[in-house]
C-alpha cells in the first residue's frame, strides 16, 4: 500500500514551524523518502537519520520490522515533535525447490573462507554513508522480463529451510542489458562472487544501495557515476544460479528493502 503522509510540527506556543513530508510505504520491506526543513534533526527508534542540506532524508523497515516506530524530529530551536509510525505487518509467500545439486543447498567447506571473506567485502560498501541524493532520481525496473522471486519468500531448498530472499528475480534472456534503476555510483563490481556471481553495487546516497547479482557481463566499474538507464551489464546465470535471471536488491545500510516497492515512487 502506497502512503503520503504530512506532519505538521507545532511549538509549545502553537505556530507552524515546519511541514515534513513522508512519501512511501510504511510496510515490512519498505522505505519512506521524506522531506523537512533544512538543519532539522531526525531520529528513527533512537537511531540518528542523515538529512540532507535540502532536507531529504530515508527511513527504511526491514521484512521483519515491528508494528510501531518512533520519529523524533528535532528543530532548529530544540523542540521536539515525536509521531508514531504503524508499520504494516506482510505475509510472505513459501517456496520449496527440491532437486537441486548439493553445492546450491550447503557450500562445500574448503569454500567457507571465500564466502566469508566476499561477505565482508559486500557489508561495507554497504555501511557507506554518502550525502549525495542520487535516490532523488527516482527508479526505474532495472532489466525487462517477468518476476520468478519476489521479496520476502521462504525459500526451501531440497527440504532445508534458508533464509527469506531478500530481492526480486527477473527472468530474462543471458545477454540482455541490465540498467541502473537510478542514478549513483558504482562502489563493488565483482566478476566471481560465490554467491551471486558478477556482481555490482550502487550507492544511491543516505546509505541506500542497489546490488545487481549473476551478472554474465560487466560493463562499468567500481567508482564509475551512473545515470538512470544507464547499462551496467548483461544477465547471466553466474553464481549459485540456476537458469538466466537478474536478482536486484536493495539496501538501507543493512536494513534489506522490497525492489518492488520503489518503482511507481514518486520523490
Amino acid at each position: 500500500m502506497f502512503y503520503f503522509i504530512v506532519i505538521t510540527l507545532l511549538t509549545l506556543c502553537g505556530p507552524v514551524v515546519a511541514d515534513t513530508i513522508l512519501n512511501g510505504d510504511l510496510t515490512q520491506g519498505g522505505i519512506v523518502f521524506g522531506e523537512t526543513k533544512p538543519g532539522f534533526e531526525i531520529t528513527l527508534d533512537g537511531k540518528p537519520i542523515r538529512v540532507s542540506s535540502e532536507g531529504y532524508f530515508l527511513l527504511g523497515f526491514s521484512r521483519d520490522a515491528k508494528t510501531d516506530s518512533e520519529l523524533i524530529i528535532r528543530d532548529l530551536e530544540g523542540s521536539t515533535q515525536k509521531r508514531n509510525l504503524k508499520i504494516k505487518q506482510r505475509k510472505f509467500k513459501i517456496q520449496r525447490i527440491d532437486g537441486l545439486p548439493k553445492k546450491f543447498v550447503s557450500p562445500p567447506s574448503h569454500i567457507l573462507s571465500r564466502i566469508r571473506e566476499e561477505n565482508k567485502k559486500i557489508k561495507k560498501v554497504r555501511l557507506f554513508d554518502r550525502d549525495e541524493v542520487f535516490f532523488r532520481s527516482g527508479f526505474i525496473m532495472p532489466a525487462e522480463g517477468r518476476i520468478s522471486g519476489v521479496y520476502g519468500s521462504q525459500r526451501i531448498l531440497n527440504g532445508q529451510p534458508r533464509q527469506p530472499h531478500f530481492g526480486i528475480d527477473i527472468a530474462a534472456p543471458s545477454g540482455a542489458k541490465v540498467v541502473a534503476p537510478a542514478d549513483g555510483i558504482v562502489v563493488l563490481a565483482e566478476a566471481d562472487l560465490y554467491f551471486s556471481g558478477g556482481t555490482v553495487i550502487l550507492d544511491h546516497g543516505h546509505g541506500l544501495t542497489s546490488a545487481f547479482l549473476h551478472l554474465k557481463k560487466i560493463l562499468v566499474k567500481k567508482g564509475d557515476l551512473v545515470v538512470q538507464s544507464d547499462v551496467l551489464g548483461l544477465v547471466g546465470s553466474t553464481g549459485r544460479s540456476t537458469g538466466p535471471h537478474l536478482d536486484w536488491r536493495v539496501n538501507l545500510f543493512q536494513k534489506r528493502i522490497d525492489p518492488a516497492l520503489l518503482v511507481s515512487k514518486k520523490k
